[in-house]
C-alpha cells in the first residue's frame, strides 16, 4: 500500500498516535512506561527514515533474508558481501531492545516480506538490567508469534546473545535468556537457533579480546568473518529449503 518515504511517515504517525492515546488513557505508572516508549520510539526515527530513503533510492525486493536487531547487526557492515549471493537485506537498528523489534514490526516485516528473518537482540535489555530473561523472553515470542500469525512458513532464525567481555556479571543472565530462546526454537516449526559463542572464546573458555574493540561489546571485522561460516551454511541450506520448486499435478 506504501512505499519508501510514505510509508515511513505512515507509520511513523500511526506509533506514535497509539502512544500519545495510551499515555492520556493510562494510569500515572503506566502513563511514565508509555513515555518511555514514545521516547525510544522518537529515538529510532532517524534509524528508519534512512531506511526509508535507501529503500525509495534502490527498492529492494520482497521475499529475501531479513536481519534485524541491534547494533551487533548493524555494525555488520559486509554482510550483504560476506552472505552473497543470498539475498540479504540489513534492517537492525543499534540500541535496540527486544520491546523496540516488537513496536517497529510493522516497518520491518510487512515492508520486506522476507522468507527468512535473521534475529539478533536481547543485549540491550540484558545490560540495562531491568527484565528478567523470562520478560525478555516474553517479547521475543510475541515477535515469533506475529511472525507466525501473519507470515505462516516464514523462517526464524534466533544467533544467540552474546557473552561480551563488558557484561561478565550478567553472563548467567544471557544464558539464562539463551536457553529460553532455545528451548522454544526446538519446538516450534520454522526456527532454528544459531549459537556464536563458540566463535567468540578460546580453546580455555576465555574470550577472545582481539575480537573485540575497546568497548568489549562490539566486534572487529574478523569476527563477523567468523561469524559468516557459522551462520552462512545455515542460511544457504534454509534458503534453498523455502525456494523449492513446487510440483504441479494435471
Amino acid at each position: 500500500m506504501f512505499s519508501g518515504r510514505n510509508a515511513y511517515l505512515f507509520f511513523y504517525c500511526m506509533n506514535k498516535f497509539r502512544l500519545v492515546l495510551l499515555i492520556m488513557l493510562a494510569s500515572p505508572a503506566i502513563a511514565f512506561a508509555v513515555d518511555n516508549s514514545v521516547q525510544r520510539l522518537e529515538r529510532y526515527e532517524p534509524a528508519f527514515k534512512s531506511f526509508a530513503e535507501a529503500d525509495q533510492a534502490k527498492p529492494v525486493a520482497k521475499g529475501g533474508i531479513l536481519l534485524v536487531g541491534s547494533s551487533i547487526f548493524r555494525l555488520w557492515a559486509d554482510v550483504s558481501e560476506q552472505m552473497a549471493p543470498l539475498p540479504v537485506l540489513n534492517r537492525a537498528f543499534g540500541g535496540s531492545r527486544v520491546a523496540d523489534q516488537l513496536a517497529r514490526f510493522e516497518q520491518l516485516v510487512p515492508t520486506y516480506e522476507p522468507k527468512i528473518i535473521v534475529y539478533y537482540c536481547g543485549s540491550n535489555d540484558i545490560k540495562a538490567n531491568q527484565d528478567s530473561p523470562e520478560v525478555i523472553f516474553s517479547r521475543f515470542r510475541q515477535f515469533s508469534e506475529q511472525v507466525q500469525s501473519r507470515y505462516p512458513g516464514t523462517r526464524l532464525i534466533f544467533v544467540s546473545t552474546t557473552r561480551s567481555p563488558d557484561r561478565v556479571e550478567l553472563w548467567d543472565k544471557v544464558d539464562h535468556y539463551n536457553a529460553l530462546v532455545r528451548a522454544y526454537v526446538s519446538r516450534t516449526p520454522y526456527h532454528t537457533f544459531i549459537d556464536i559463542n563458540p566463535a567468540l572464546v578460546d580453546v580455555n573458555g576465555h574470550p577472545k579480546l582481539e575480537l573485540y574493540r575497546a568497548d568489549k561489546l562490539h566486534f572487529y571485522p574478523q569476527a563477523y568473518l567468523d561469524f559468516t561460516a557459522i551462520i552462512k551454511p545455515v542460511l544457504t541450506r534454509i534458503w534453498a529449503e523455502v525456494n523449492v520448486p513446487v510440483a504441479i499435478s494435471f
